[in-house]
């Protein structure tokens, strides 16, 4: 490994303090859709308009106003990094990241699995150096158009994960044209597990034939925890409505039986750039290569890092 990070310090007080953070978080993802319902509702059923707009007006102002990438908000938030006792292990250095960027090829951030929130991809954007932060996550635009939700996960900076939109941060120079993606998108969500690891990856190839004709590089990242940290209701109305918008919308609990992210370990894994070659029209052929290549590293990445943290040693890993 070129490098890796141990845990940050703990005590009582910042274990406390990340719980706090880490369930704004989490505790968002329920609370926003039933505010949002109950806002609904109220106009009918409140004594008056005035009234169900003064309940409502968060809501009406979420909607009008973007969401703000807000790195130095982001960086306050270190506490979730001694709850969740993250750790980093690279194969690729900061630094050796940074000299790669600087000549001049974007990269796609691959991470996998999703997760219900990916607590992992959240203390990574925390613990980050500066000179990475200006890194977006590309996420469901739907995500991006859900009130509160939209605000309070756009500190961490978020883009439309759409081709045409993708396409036009690759021109972007730099850390700037560079993307943070989820392979297995909301799909993944629900395959986690606290006994296995499923990835949803033998079917999205669609990342590899961009990356082939955008020339841009992937590095592929596994995220140790995402699956463990909150449980998922599979099922019912709410799952099918999450798998329909985009949107984590079901219901899930971890701490406690509550809404709350376990304090398990995590750790953010990094493999090596995979020097994808330029291909302006790959043929399938070129595809399933380099989708194989792809899920040769993430399977390499996974066997040299799980034993690492005790709820992983004996967890196999089954790509979906």
């Amino acid at each position: 490994m070129s490098g890796s990070k141990k845990p940050a310090e703990n005590n009582g007080m910042r274990w406390f303090l990340g719980l706090l953070m880490a369930a704004v978080f989490s505790v968002s993802y329920i609370l926003t859709p039933l505010y949002c319902i109950t806002s609904l509702v109220g106009f009918f059923v409140f004594p008056s308009w005035n009234i169900a707009i003064l309940f409502s007006l968060p809501i009406l102002i979420s909607m009008v106003i973007p969401s703000q990438h807000s790195p130095k908000l982001v960086s306050y938030l270190s506490p979730m990094l001694s709850y969740f006792n993250y750790q980093e292990s690279f194969q690729l250095s900061n630094d050796e990241l940074a000299q790669h960027l600087k000549t001049g090829r974007r990269v796609i951030v691959a991470c996998q699995p999703h997760g219900v929130i990916s607590f992992v991809g959240l203390c990574a954007a925390v613990a980050c150096p500066e000179e990475f932060r200006p890194l977006k996550t590309a996420v469901a635009s739907s995500l991006l158009q859900t009130p509160i939700l939209k605000h309070v996960m756009g500190i961490f900076g978020l883009m439309d994960a759409s081709k045409a939109s993708l396409k036009r941060h690759f021109q972007k120079p730099g850390i700037y044209g560079c993307v943070v993606l989820y392979v297995g998108g909301l799909a993944e969500l629900f395959k986690s597990s606290r006994t296995e690891e499923r990835l949803f990856l033998s079917k999205r190839k669609g990342f590899i034939k961009l990356a082939l004709q955008e020339n841009v590089d992937i590095i592929p990242t596994y995220l140790f925890g995402n699956t463990s940290v909150l449980s998922v209701l599979k099922g019912g109305p709410l799952a099918s409505l999450s798998r329909s918008t985009g949107v984590a919308l079901t219901y899930f609990w971890g701490k406690w039986g509550l809404p709350i992210p376990r304090d398990d370990h995590l750790l953010y894994a990094r493999g090596k750039p995979m020097n994808l070659p330029h291909i302006p029209n790959p043929t399938q052929t070129d595809i399933d290569k380099w989708h194989a290549k792809y899920c040769e590293e993430v399977t390499k990445l996974y066997e040299a890092n799980h034993e690492k943290l005790p709820l992983y040693k004996h967890k196999q890993l089954f790509i979906d």
